[in-house]
């Protein structure tokens, strides 16, 4: 398939470089599979794996440069002597923490295995992600064909090969753990269509495995993929047999100080009250499990507010929940309550402020306003109660212009134009299939894939005026921000075959374009400040490598580029114009008018786009923690405990970005909740 060179990078780092063989590169399906690959082994960098450094994956002969762990596979460890009972207990914690992050980067690795796992001195390395596939994905390089090594595959991996999931990876690992401790697998024997049947129809052959390790090992090989353990909740366990010790080993957040009396009052929901004496800092309990929920489309980002949809539905009447507009609250407490209905499996929800309100969407919900103060209802609008075609993204946040609040429920193909003080709906217009709804001060524009754009008057949703505009491909944005609000300017940028972009400022009164000019890149607008537009500089295996300010009064273009790239990154522009980049290698970055100001290992290798409000840079993360960071000098601030959600599916592709307002961050969770903390002290999250 390839060959894999030591190298040496020019700073030093020693590399290993896998070349793809050249009558290979020729083949489109193998092409495809190393691109996954690639694109898998980037998601999941971090530290169980082997941290992807660069990769070409459309070269003529595709490449990939990771990080040289020097160790053995755990196969050449085991030809020289199996594991004894201390190595094996540390072993199997280290494989459950490495499937747990693997999962959680929203990947099934599909081929773990004794060749594919390092023994390094200072943990477990999983490699070889060429088979690997993304866990919310139905896409496949392979057409039917049995894909891994059949001493270590699960059940329906030669049952039904197109319903692979997490847990046919918990299956290997048990595998795994049985070949580490015996020098043989659960199911052996010299023909692999006799291993098959054993997998499918045999009990697994434990002999020799140590006792504590036995009823673990039993569930990980268990015929149904629901009967299994996840990673998650085989972490603990693992650790227990690992590292026996009285103390409790799961991860915890320590506190960095104790609130005095007022302050528990204030933070009643997270605390329990506090005792006549002082007492110790309680653990908290780090819940890191499979990412969260199915990708949720953020409003006024990189695509300046995307609504999609599919078949045209009805939708259901606003519920008023009779309850006058929200007064400020003179003390803030911070609240969770849950949103949309439960039972239904990924629930992570999204959320947008305006006028000194906050307005959510999330499953069964097509728009709720909740009262910033406490989180109570205020009004709910239920989504249509005919489930979606499969793959249709669930509510994004609702969108604002003119005075209206803009949803669209998934699969309903209708934009709904609702009352913001009611909930009642005031119009509505059924959408073409693939348009984006962009909202643009007192209008909304329906924008076309191929470039027609209609403006509707927000306030009772008249056409105001057609163009052509853009074309495929056109990225939109308005100037009041993701959060909405009446925007001075509308920008589109249109990336052409040739490496560069067609730039425009256009009207929202008549559609008029009003600057345009082109410039080098394949650029992506994602903020706009002193009469500026930033776009970040994105080549076609989804690095970004620069952020570029564009002028288009003087038809200038001024470019800062990054110290190292960043590879599916989100951003975020201050009203000062600095620009805060997240990418999926877990780096948070600051870039200023002229350098990277700095850069800072966040541990999360899937956040959300940053949210920038009071002097701190915020994300949410796959687990349901709110991050905040110090924008001026990127040192973390605080963070809040996990909220995870119970099952097996909560992985997110797209991560809803938190919002700010009021003096509060509010965020959805995978758990179903939205939750506010207090924007002014993060260190007391």
């Amino acid at each position: 398939m390839g060959v894999v060179h030591l190298a040496t990078s020019g700073s030093g780092l020693k590399l290993a470089v896998k070349i793809v063989h050249a009558e290979h590169a020729v083949d489109p399906e193998f092409r495809a599979r190393f691109r996954q690959e690639v694109t898998a082994a980037r998601r999941v960098s971090g530290a169980f794996t082997a941290p992807v450094v660069d990769a070409d994956p459309d070269a003529e002969r595709p490449w990939m440069a990771t990080l040289f762990i020097d160790a053995p596979t755990l196969a050449e460890r085991v030809r020289k002597q199996v594991l004894d009972r201390t190595e094996l207990a540390r072993l199997a914690a280290g494989l459950a923490e490495a499937l747990r992050d693997i999962h959680r980067a929203g990947v099934v690795h599909r081929d773990l295995k004794p060749s594919n796992v390092l023994m390094a001195p200072d943990g477990v390395r999983v490699i070889d992600f060429g088979i690997s596939r993304p866990a919310d994905s139905d896409l496949r390089t392979e057409t039917g064909k049995l894909i891994g090594t059949p001493p270590f595959m699960a059940p329906e991996q030669f049952q039904r090969p197109r319903e692979v999931g997490t847990a046919a990876d918990v299956f290997a690992l048990g595998a795994v753990l049985v070949h580490a401790a015996t020098g043989r697998g659960p199911f052996d024997s010299d023909s692999h269509y006799l291993v098959a049947y054993q997998v499918v129809h045999s009990e697994p052959d434990l002999t020799g495995l140590p006792r504590q390790l036995v009823p673990l090992v039993e569930r990980c090989l268990a015929k149904d993929p629901l009967e299994r353990p996840t990673a998650e909740e085989l972490i603990a366990e693992m650790r227990a047999v690992a590292y026996p010790t009285a103390e409790d080993t799961q991860a915890f957040i320590p506190r960095p100080r104790e609130p005095d009396g007022a302050e528990l009052l204030t933070h009643r929901r997270e605390r329990i009250p506090a005792a006549a004496e002082p007492r110790a800092p309680r653990r908290r309990r780090a819940r890191i499990a499979v990412g969260a929920g199915i990708g949720l489309l953020l409003v006024g980002g990189a695509v300046g507010g995307y609504l999609r949809h599919g078949g045209a539905a009805g939708s259901s009447p606003a519920h008023i929940a009779g309850k006058a507009d929200p007064a400020p609250a003179k003390t803030f407490a911070p609240w969770s309550v849950p949103l949309g209905k439960p039972g239904t499996g990924s629930r992570i929800g999204a959320c947008s402020w305006q006028a000194e309100a906050l307005y959510c969407a999330g499953p069964g919900l097509a728009a709720t306003r909740l009262d910033p103060a406490d989180g109570s209802t205020v009004w709910s609008l239920e989504a249509p109660a005919a489930s979606p075609a499969k793959g249709t993204p669930t509510a994004g946040a609702p969108l604002h212009a003119g005075g209206r609040v803009l949803v669209v429920a998934p699969g309903s193909g209708t934009l709904q134009a609702l009352d913001p003080a009611t909930g009642a709906e005031r119009w509505r217009q059924g959408l073409p299939a693939g348009s984006q709804a962009v909202p643009a001060g007192g209008q909304v524009l329906l924008v076309g894939t191929s470039g027609s754009v209609t403006a509707l008057d927000a306030a009772d949703g008249r056409t105001r005026w057609t163009q052509q505009i853009g074309g495929v491909g056109s990225v939109w944005w308005t100037g009041g921000g993701p959060e909405g609000g009446a925007a001075p300017d509308l920008y589109v940028a249109t990336p052409d075959g040739s490496g560069s972009t067609q730039l425009a400022a256009v009207d929202p009164a008549n559609g008029t374009v009003t600057r345009q000019f082109r410039t080098a890149g394949r650029l992506r607008p994602v903020g706009a400040a002193h009469g500026g537009l930033y776009l970040l500089d994105v080549d076609a295996s989804s690095r970004t490598t620069a952020v570029v300010r564009a002028d288009l009064t003087a038809r200038t273009a001024q470019r800062v580029r990054l110290t190292a790239p960043l590879y599916d990154a989100e951003a975020a522009v201050d009203p000062d114009g600095a620009t805060y980049l997240f990418g999926t290698s877990g780096a948070l970055v600051a870039v200023g008018a002229d350098k990277e100001r700095w850069r800072l290992e966040t541990g999360v290798t899937v956040a959300s786009r940053p949210v920038v409000a009071g002097g701190r840079v915020h994300l949410t993360a796959p687990d349901g923690r709110l991050l905040a960071v110090g924008a001026a000098d990127g040192r973390p601030a605080g963070q809040t405990r996990p909220r995870m959600a119970d099952g097996k599916a909560t992985y997110a592709s797209t991560l809803p970005a938190p919002v700010a307002g009021g003096g509060r961050v509010f965020a959805g969770a995978p758990d179903g909740s939205v939750f506010a903390v207090d924007a002014g002290d993060p260190a007391r999250w």
